[in-house]
């Protein structure tokens, strides 16, 4: 389930939630003053954008390593 930050609308307050892909919208409540006049706002990205030095297996972005794993 992803988590997404929003805004009360009404106390101003901002907030994450857990939501499944079938919850609807219009069920987030905001958990200081119970509102459903919430808005989903843009957070920032949890991801950057390799370099060309950073993009070799095993290096800072690396996924996957030659080292460790289970084989």
């Amino acid at each position: 389930m992803p988590i997404y930050e929003y805004r009360c609308q009404e106390c101003r307050k901002n907030f994450e939630a857990l939501v499944s892909s079938c919850r609807l919208r219009d069920q987030t409540r905001c958990p200081a003053c119970n509102s459903e006049q919430v808005q989903r706002i843009i957070s920032a990205g949890s991801y950057r954008i390799a370099s060309a030095a950073d993009s070799s297996p095993g290096g800072p972005l690396g996924g996957c390593s030659v080292r460790g794993g289970f084989s």
